[in-house]
């Protein structure tokens, strides 16, 4: 019998593509599956070493294909978490030849930086940051790769920009059933995330296909096809679906 995310995990998922904006409909999914999970927003430092304690948060440690940024003050976070990590780190590292870098994991509501939301998921120990690459095309498989699990309903990404990093939260008991799928051989999950090929683009002021595509690694004729453009006319604030070279 096939394993099955949970129907309640999914409901009130969006019925367009899945995009790494943030937005308050993205908030309500992940504080509500911190609810649904029971988790505990954490206050303090003192929480955090608590949780730690009992179990319930465990200790993130580096490994040869991801490491922990210095401004990681509680290297901490809850089971599926990690695993996450674990196995991003390996296919990143693989396909990208880079570690992957986490910038924040478990962060108490005492800690919150200046500019984070109110309803930040980071004190569950349900999220963590990730480093936004140099490389384009670490970038693109990162993103591609993200836009994949968020169309599975086993997390729910953003790409920030002040710093520049991703913000992943990880529905624990969905991604917990889907990696048990992938050791079933019952999901390949590799060759989905390959099939997947597109990540989303918002255009800015002063942007051009030919830059896009370039940014991206693909090419102008791909994106005017994915989009349906006939000239080279693009503008500002327009949502481009760009396809990555495989």
């Amino acid at each position: 019998m096939a394993v099955l995310i949970p129907l309640v995990m999914l409901a009130g998922r969006d019925a367009q593509a899945q995009s790494l904006r943030g937005s308050s409909l993205s908030l309500d999914r992940q504080n509500r599956v911190a609810r649904q999970h029971d988790f505990t927003y954490l206050r303090t430092a003192g929480n955090v070493e608590s949780f730690a304690a009992g179990g319930y948060l465990v200790r993130v440690r580096g490994t040869a294909a991801f490491q922990l940024d210095n401004e990681v003050s509680f290297p901490y976070a809850r089971p599926e978490v990690v695993t996450f990590v674990e196995r991003l780190g390996q296919q990143y590292q693989s396909a990208c030849g880079e570690q992957l870098v986490v910038t924040s994991l478990t962060r108490p509501s005492s800690r919150q930086p200046s500019n984070a939301s109110s309803r930040s998921v980071h004190p569950t120990g349900m999220a963590v940051d990730l480093r936004r690459s140099n490389r384009r095309a670490c970038r693109s498989w990162l993103e591609n790769t993200l836009l994949y699990l968020e169309g599975q309903g086993v997390v729910e990404a953003t790409r920030e920009r002040r710093p520049p990093h991703y913000h992943i939260a990880v529905f624990p008991e969905p991604y917990a059933d889907y990696v048990q799928a992938i050791a079933a051989g019952q999901v390949d999950e590799m060759a989905r995330i390959a099939d997947s090929g597109q990540v989303e683009y918002r255009v800015r002021q002063g942007d051009s296909l030919w830059a896009i595509a370039k940014q991206h690694g693909t090419t102008v004729e791909s994106i005017k096809d994915a989009n349906e453009i006939r000239g080279s006319r693009i503008y500002a604030g327009q949502l481009l679906h760009v396809p990555l070279t495989r």
